[in-house]
């Protein structure tokens, strides 16, 4: 079988199957495949080729299978253990170099840190930055430690239930991509979700306990001037910004997606 013949049979998501063929031969050019649509194919990598389609045709995401995720120009490792870094979260990274560069920021947290892609990608963009990243899941840590290692970026890992093992200490920028999705929402039970953590995804109530948690600690760990932010669903932007505003936030700011939706909220502490 060739590159061509190969392809052909994966109908409907042609895609994905040229991603997962470039996976099984080590390449990472989709223009190699076009020009070599006639290279006859060992049977060992066609026959890894065809079981990775059918789990993709099955529905596991495509990041999981591949065993990486672009997110801000990196490179990251994915596996089940992490959600899969979102390019909606890109909106609360820029947002937080904008923070950083105004206010010479110094520090900053990214609680629930997953892969390790906000914390990654802010350590990348402002290298000045004495970044922490913390997760409850001591495998998710294990992920991010192997893409900080990977990308040569020096970021602190901590094992951390939200503020439980932080301690007294202060950061600039408080950052957080919490689980947030309601128990009861049907998108759960459809597409990618399926297969990522379910405690990255939800907090199995109304999707606003961690950032409850969130919330309420971040006083105690922001120092004067200081800005939380948080990626949430677009529906619960109002009861995000109340949250804020009753716990003492000024500034509460709403950042919208590309296509109008609110992505991210943010405020900053005065006190």
């Amino acid at each position: 079988m060739n590159v061509k013949q190969a392809l052909a049979e994966q109908v409907g998501f042609r895609r994905d199957a040229e991603a997962l063929l470039l996976h099984c031969l080590d390449r990472e050019d989709r223009a190699w495949l076009i020009a070599h649509d006639t290279d006859e194919l060992p049977d060992s990598i066609v026959t890894e080729f065809e079981l990775l389609c059918e789990q993709r045709r099955n529905g596991t995401p495509l990041a999981y299978l591949l065993g990486y995720r672009e997110f801000w120009s990196l490179k990251l490792k994915v596996s089940p253990d992490v959600l899969i870094p979102r390019p909606e979260t890109e909106y609360l990274v820029e947002w937080a170099i904008e923070i950083t560069e105004q206010q010479s920021c110094s520090t900053l947290v990214d609680m629930g840190t997953g892969s390790g892609a906000i914390a990654l990608a802010m350590k990348s963009a402002c290298p000045q930055l004495d970044v922490t990243a913390t997760d409850a899941s001591t495998d998710a840590l294990a992920v991010a430690r192997e893409n900080a290692v990977a990308l040569s970026l020096d970021i602190e890992l901590t094992e951390s239930d939200w503020w439980g093992s932080l301690g007294g200490q202060e950061w600039s920028l408080v950052l957080s991509n919490p689980p947030y999705i309601a128990a009861t929402d049907p998108h759960l039970q459809s597409g990618d979700l399926r297969f990522e953590p379910v405690a990255a995804l939800t907090d199995g109530d109304d999707g606003l306990g961690a950032i409850r948690t969130i919330v309420n600690g971040a006083p105690a760990h922001l120092e004067a001037g200081g800005w939380l932010l948080i990626e949430h669903g677009y529906d619960q932007a109002a009861s995000v910004a109340k949250l804020m505003t009753e716990r003492g936030f000024g500034n509460v700011t709403l950042r919208h997606d590309l296509a109008g939706r609110p992505r991210v909220t943010g405020g900053c502490w005065l006190a």
